[in-house]
């Protein structure tokens, strides 16, 4: 919506002094099978030349790697202290590396040995330890990469191979390519000693682990960036453990205040200090293990592992992309249906809630489905990590599904996998929960942040806005002194997901009130509600931990009559693709109620995975490309269609967004803001628990409001719209890439606009409820109470989000794509500018264009919509940038933003258009003015006064 495996004999856990061995039981060893798979033809390991050469290979995984060039000799110089007087009194871990830890000092020194060095290893850094908010959340995935340690003169380098670039083995082109490009070199360290038997290189890893090798700086850095800095002097390596396959190790970073910041976590016991714990596991790169890479296909959606094969020069490009997936092999290869000789096995940690167990195991299983029409039986499976398991969740030979706490729900949850750099392979994975969008969910609210400060829109109108600008503008807009920040702040949550995460919550506490109010979620019903979200939610994740993307397209199967037959819903599926972004399921008033979120995968989902894990019995991954292409040339099917983040990320295509629903998103819309006007309509205080006072009321109004204009914004993508298609030209049943959405949906979208967002009576809220609205009045740490006026801002919340809506139909972008309809699309088969602008103008302005209505009175949410419809013409009509320079609010920095770069046909018809604006008015003033009363009067007399002065000198 949003990234190891080992096993071995000897697992050792050190306690203090003590060093405790045991010998892991079967159950508990995840993918034994792809260290010691049989050799591979296609992936291969070739034996390195010896220490001591003046240019040496590494070719490793049918990729070549040149060396750095050494000067040393191999031998211990004179100056080195003994080995065993620097390991003498440190507690000594033996396993893939083994570790010295001097007790007095801290220190930790790892033994490298001879074969260990130019050999790829893998590294995945993971966040222990978190703050509960500013997304630095328990289980967060920090870095993964693979690396190698080339001993340099007296030194040891630890080094990130470039595997962008890999020439085919006997390619004249090898040595020019690797000094065309170059490795990483993370860190160097002195060689403390030499084994005087064993020949293995002593190095001190203390500061390499104290420092930032896990980029948490990168990874937040408002926070850890900007607010704190790390405090190496108080930083310490914590637990440390050692396996035959890999190496676990846990630092503890102190961080202290930096000066003043406006990311302060709120969590904290004493704002001027926090910790946080990292995970490092180091294991050995899967290497002769049987697995064969799949190269990916555009028309189906898999994370991807690619670089360039500058030997091939008859390919159509250079890049050569492997999807992302796990390794499985049928126990027997020649039956239809197989159990996996090593099954995908998830463990739920020890720290989810009992209540919550069942349904996270049905979410993980609901893949197995999938699996079988690749010929697979039971290909994933769930186990209970123990309450005294002596095994972390952070230790890469285990997949586990993990508990957080947070301050908010921004984050949903997050299900990424950690990758073979080289082949694709999936080797690790882990899904962590938010525990605090399932309290949010309960509640039937989610708390949104602070009131708004009259400088932002509010309920992430982020996305509205940046779907709309332009790239070159952004990037210029970002460089405003006053708002800028505030822009790369909305990026920055946009590219985290964050929004995407609270509309999640957004949806489901909806859905809860929705049918809380209706009386349908008392007792048990309530428990089944949270069972079928929490159950898709993990189904989604597991879906990205088995390497699917986002599938934005997978929500427009069912028309929207058969949303609530269980009959189809738990056969067929809610939806075509769990991995789209599906919202609550409600039933229109007066219907009855199916299923709320998926119980099943989808036909995509099926068809997906019969693609990446299916197998094929060829000699290379070339030679599987005639079969995968029978699969993939499906993409033209209906439920088969597929849409990712970056086809979703502008307004382009209006069946490729997040939550929405039906074949007929718009008819859905429709149904979910009468449940909204519904939810108002029932709305009291009197129905509120005890304990619950009057801000609770204000804060499911609050939902409801976020609700119907996030399903409005949705109809707003239809204007100009676009269908987007992925499927080849070859394909059976293909369309073209690009279809217009037709004109007749576009109107109907039009219309939906005018009736639910536009028009006078859109909004008939009960005085009673609007003085029911008070805020929470608590003070203390996350609770901070509403500044200046405690009344609810009905007024300015309607007039911001009628503003967002309408910014949105008149930026430039979609102007422009409207302009080039006409020029893609059979005359009068287009929604054109002309009736873009004329139909907001009428409908807008009605109240002065209306001939049969003597008396006029504008209403106060009518005048403002007017005001800023007003403002949108004008500042097509000037094309100043300066304009954003002199906004004194957010909403007028985003008309001047977005309507900058317009076409001149935009231009020049919002010039005419105010023209004709100033004569009716005029005329209207004229004939009825002594009929109106004295706000619409003055409200006419300055709109067309500022018209007038606007004509004057453009």
């Amino acid at each position: 919506m949003l990234w190891l495996a080992g096993s071995g004999s000897a697992w050792g856990i050190g306690l203090s002094k003590q060093i405790q061995w045991l010998e892991p039981p079967l159950s508990l060893q995840k993918t034994q099978t792809h260290r010691s798979a049989k050799h591979s033809d296609q992936v291969r390991q070739i034996a390195l030349e010896s220490p001591g050469r003046t240019l040496g290979e590494t070719k490793h995984l049918g990729v070549t790697i040149v060396a750095a060039k050494e000067e040393e000799s191999g031998k211990a110089p004179n100056d080195l202290k003994p080995f065993g007087e620097i390991t003498q009194n440190a507690e000594k871990l033996e396993g893939l590396f083994t570790i010295y830890r001097q007790t007095e000092t801290g220190k930790i020194y790892l033994e490298i040995q001879p074969e260990q060095l130019n050999k790829n290893f893998f590294c995945t850094a993971t966040l222990a330890s978190g703050l509960g908010e500013l997304g630095i959340y328990r289980g967060w995935p920090l870095q993964d990469f693979a690396f190698q340690w080339r001993r340099v003169s007296n030194k040891v380098q630890l080094v990130v191979p470039n595997f962008n670039f890999r020439p085919e083995p006997g390619d004249p082109q090898r040595t020019a390519v690797a000094e065309s490009f170059s490795d990483s070199v993370l860190s160097v360290m002195k060689i403390e000693s030499i084994h005087p038997e064993r020949n293995s290189l002593l190095i001190d890893i203390t500061d390499l682990l104290l420092g930032d090798m896990a980029g948490l700086t990168q990874a937040f850095p408002r926070v850890l960036g900007e607010a704190y800095r790390m405090d190496s002097e108080a930083s310490y390596i914590g637990e440390a453990k050692a396996f035959a396959a890999n190496l676990e190790l846990e630092t503890v970073h102190n961080f202290s205040q930096n000066g003043n910041s406006r990311s302060t976590p709120q969590t904290l016991a004493d704002s001027r200090a926090f910790s946080l714990k990292v995970r490092y596991s180091f294991s050995e790169l899967p290497e002769n293990n049987g697995y064969r890479p799949r190269l990916a296909d555009s028309r189906v959606g898999y994370f991807v592992t690619a670089y360039q094969n500058p030997s091939d020069l008859s390919r159509a490009e250079p890049f050569v992309r492997y999807i992302r997936r796990w390794h499985l092999e049928k126990q027997d290869p020649n039956a239809p249906l197989s159990p996996p000789k090593q099954p995908i096995v998830f463990w739920i940690e020890n720290t989810v809630p009992l209540e919550y167990r069942e349904a996270i195991r049905e979410g993980v299983l609901m893949w197995n489905k999938a699996f079988e029409k690749a010929g697979f039986i039971n290909a994933l499976e769930v186990r209970q990590m123990p309450d005294n398991a002596a095994w972390d969740p952070e230790d890469v030979n285990y997949n586990t599904i993990r508990w957080f706490n947070a301050l908010e729900s921004g984050l949903i949850a997050l299900g990424p996998s950690r990758a073979n750099p080289v082949t694709g392979e999936i080797l690790d994975a882990d899904i962590i929960i938010n525990a605090n969008a399932l309290r949010d969910i309960r509640q039937q609210y989610q708390k949104l942040g602070g009131e708004l400060a009259g400088t932002t829109p509010p309920w992430c109108f982020e996305d509205m806005a940046l779907d709309s600008i332009d790239e070159g503008l952004l990037l210029m807009a970002k460089e405003n002194e006053r708002w800028g920040k505030l822009l790369q702040s909305w990026e920055q949550e946009a590219e985290s997901e964050v929004c995407l995460g609270m509309e999640g919550v957004a949806q489901a506490a909806f859905g809860s009130l929705f049918l809380g109010v209706n009386q349908q979620l008392e007792g048990a019903n309530m428990e089944v509600y949270i069972h079928q979200f929490l159950r898709a939610l993990v189904a989604h994740e597991v879906g990205h931990a088995l390497g699917l993307r986002h599938n934005f397209r997978g929500s427009t199967m069912l028309m929207p009559e058969d949303l609530h037959n269980i009959a189809m819903t738990r056969n067929l599926g809610l939806v075509g693709s769990i991995m789209d972004y599906v919202p609550v399921n409600l039933a229109p008033p007066g219907s009855p109620q199916g299923d709320y979120f998926p119980v099943t995968v989808g036909e995509y989902d099926v068809w997906a995975i019969e693609y990446g894990y299916k197998p094929i019995n060829a000699a290379s991954p070339e030679a599987e490309l005639p079969e995968l292409e029978k699969i993939a040339s499906r993409a033209g099917e209906n439920n088969l269609g597929y849409a990712t983040d970056e086809d979703s990320t502008n307004t382009i295509d209006p069946t490729a967004k997040a939550y929405d629903l039906s074949a007929d998103p718009l008819q859905y819309s429709l149904w979910q803001m009468e449940n909204a006007r519904a939810v108002w309509g029932k709305l009291d205080a009197r129905e509120l628990p005890p304990s619950e006072g009057y801000s609770a009321l204000r804060d499911r109004f609050d939902t409801a409001f976020r609700y119907y204009f996030s399903n409005a914004n949705k109809a707003s993508n239809y204007i100009g719209g676009q269908r987007f298609n992925r499927n080849h030209p070859t394909d059976p049943g293909a369309r073209l890439p690009f279809e217009a959405v037709p004109v007749e949906e576009q109107r109907r979208a039009l219309a939906l606009l005018h009736n639910y967002v536009f028009a006078e009576g859109a909004f008939n809220f009960s005085p009673e409820i609007l003085n029911q609205l008070a805020p929470s009045r608590w003070r203390h740490w996350g609770s901070v109470p509403v500044r200046g006026e405690l009344d609810y801002p009905i007024s300015d919340r309607i007039c911001e989000a009628q503003t967002a809506i309408l910014i949105s139909l008149l930026s430039s972008r979609r102007l422009r794509r409207l302009q080039d309809a006409e020029f893609k699309n059979p005359p009068g088969s287009v929604l054109t500018i002309t009736e873009l602008f004329d139909s907001l103008q009428t409908g807008i302005w009605s109240e002065i264009s209306a001939k049969n209505n003597p008396a006029i009175t504008i209403s106060p949410m009518r005048r403002s919509l007017q005001r800023q419809h007003l403002k949108i013409l004008m500042n097509l009509v000037l094309q100043d940038a300066k304009s954003m320079d002199n906004a004194t609010n957010f909403l007028d920095f985003l008309i001047a933003l977005q309507t900058l770069n317009a076409p001149d046909d935009a231009r020049v018809l919002a010039r005419h258009q105010l023209r004709e604006m100033a004569t009716t008015i005029d005329q209207a003033l004229k004939k009825r003015g002594n009929k109106m009363d004295a706000l619409t009067q003055a409200h006419l007399e300055d709109s067309k006064d500022r018209i007038i002065k606007l004509l004057d000198v453009v």
